[in-house]
């Protein structure tokens, strides 16, 4: 680890000192805020960040074009998340609403509301950059690279749908904060049920559709597409077929379209004010024909790398003499 970023290292550090706080926190403190302990929130994004940044820590020091705007990027994000989580973190400590928060009366939010508002929009440029600098490499392995190229695709369109839906959707309503001041709020979180009630830890709503839902699959995209390339490189020193870094670059790419599937479908569903626990038989049908288009290129990939397998071996294996 001597060689990850540093920024993003000690970003991924405090987030889970925060993680550890807020648990407990979660303990200590009865306190709800929309229907869900205070100490939640900043929960899950401490933990989303300390995930995210550690992956970027790993990445981009790995980069061969463009490696010091990458590190000057990966800084930015660095710092950006860390003020960002810790807005959410102070507002959860003080009781009251972080995003979406409307309140003209309170000086600590009228000072952090900015932060959350245009942090956002710096973290969402980073990737951009980060998106863009990645597509220019070409040294790593065709697996490694498509999974961090459709995992950084996967983030961004994570961070906007979001972005989407509450520039398109203001929604203005007061909510009652962890310390029983009426809090005007504007925007939020999906279709029917803004603020999001119900599934546990969470808080996803179970009522309406909530964009969180497609928002955390696709941030963490890019982990799972990571871990799929580096099961498959583990499995290749026991099964032939997948000691060609092609056959891995093609599984993965069926791991990521049936991701990618996911993501759609979730967020066709949060779109029509559905709740990921209560899905309809639209949504059934879509979500199988996900799988079964996924299963049917996993499948076909794997038949073709083992026939390629079995007549290389054909070719290269020496006649055995033929004993009469």
């Amino acid at each position: 680890m001597k060689s990850w970023h540093r920024p993003l290292l000690l970003c991924a550090a405090l987030m889970s000192v925060l993680v550890l706080v807020c648990g407990i926190g979660l303990v200590i403190d009865g306190r709800t805020l929309l229907g869900e302990p205070v100490w939640v929130k900043p929960l899950k994004f401490g933990f989303a960040f300390a995930l995210y940044a550690a992956t970027l820590a790993w990445l981009l020091p790995k980069l061969t074009r463009g490696r010091r705007l990458g590190w000057w990027v990966g800084t930015v994000f660095a710092v950006t998340a860390t003020v960002e989580v810790g807005a959410i973190a102070i507002q959860a400590a003080r009781g009251t609403i972080s995003h979406f928060n409307a309140d003209q009366s309170d000086p600590v939010t009228l000072a952090l509301v900015p932060i959350l508002t245009y942090g956002v929009m710096i973290i969402l440029i980073t990737q951009l950059i980060i998106a863009i600098v990645v597509l220019l490499q070409h040294t790593a392995g065709p697996a490694l690279i498509r999974a961090i190229r459709a995992g950084l695709g996967l983030v961004i369109v994570g961070m906007l749908i979001p972005v989407y839906w509450m520039a398109t959707d203001i929604n203005p309503r007061t909510v009652i904060d962890a310390n029983g001041h009426r809090i005007p709020m504007y925007q939020g979180h999906g279709i029917g049920d803004p603020d999001g009630h119900g599934m546990p830890l969470t808080n996803w709503s179970v009522t309406g559709g909530d964009f969180r839902v497609p928002h955390f699959f696709a941030l963490h995209g890019i982990q799972a597409l990571l871990i799929i390339t580096a099961v498959l490189a583990a499995l290749a020193g026991r099964h032939a077929w997948l000691r060609d870094e092609r056959v891995r670059a093609r599984l993965v790419g069926s791991t990521a379209l049936g991701y990618s599937g996911l993501v759609a479908v979730v967020t066709w569903q949060a779109g029509r004010g559905q709740s990921l626990i209560h899905p309809d038989a639209a949504t059934l049908v879509a979500f199988a024909a996900v799988g079964l288009i996924t299963a049917l290129a996993t499948t076909w990939t794997i038949f073709a790398a083992r026939r390629a397998t079995r007549r290389a071996v054909a070719e290269v294996a020496p006649r055995q003499p033929v004993t009469l």
